[in-house]
């Protein structure tokens, strides 16, 4: 170490729910590292980007959709979802069509091969996710996703959020 290295650690200024605070923002973003990594690994199995497949598992649930919905639904930007349709389009996993009552809107579908591939790779990729997450019990499980999902509306503003966070779908 270099004479002019710092070995003492920093004072701590801040209060006990500051620390709280701070130290569960380190464990969500250490869960979510580790989820995202073997998330990812395991989507890329299937020959497709993690994006690729947030798409795909969209179109596939929740059938075709404008492209700023979808955007909306993935948390990216429109942007993005241009790039990973063209990746997907060109592949033959997905289309794009404009809109008849309005050409401003163009929506994104699966293909026959798209929907093909989900049926074939949604269920494992089901069953991994379920892997992942058991070393939670099912109460904890849900315990987590409600207090995640409060968190997120709470730091988002969302005071319409009815208290129980069950009462509105995904």
């Amino acid at each position: 170490m270099s004479a002019d290295a710092v070995t003492e650690r920093a004072e701590r200024p801040w209060s006990d729910d500051e620390d709280r605070s701070l130290r569960l923002w380190i464990a969500l973003a250490r869960a979510y590292a580790t989820v995202s990594r073997e998330v990812s690994t395991k989507i890329g199995e299937y020959g497709l980007t993690t994006a690729q497949f947030g798409v795909l598992e969209a179109l596939h649930h929740l059938g075709p959709l404008p492209l700023g919905e979808l955007a909306d639904k993935l948390l990216v930007t429109g942007g993005n979802v241009t790039y990973v349709m063209d990746r997907l389009e060109a592949r033959g996993l997905a289309s794009r069509c404009r809109s008849e009552q309005d050409r401003r809107v163009i929506s994104a579908a699966l293909t026959p091969a798209g929907r093909d591939l989900m049926v074939e790779v949604f269920p494992g990729h089901a069953t991994f996710i379920a892997g992942l997450t058991s070393t939670l019990s099912p109460a904890e499980q849900d315990d987590a996703r409600r207090l995640l999902k409060a968190l997120g509306r709470g730091i988002a503003g969302d005071d319409a959020a009815p208290a129980d966070a069950e009462a509105q779908p995904d």
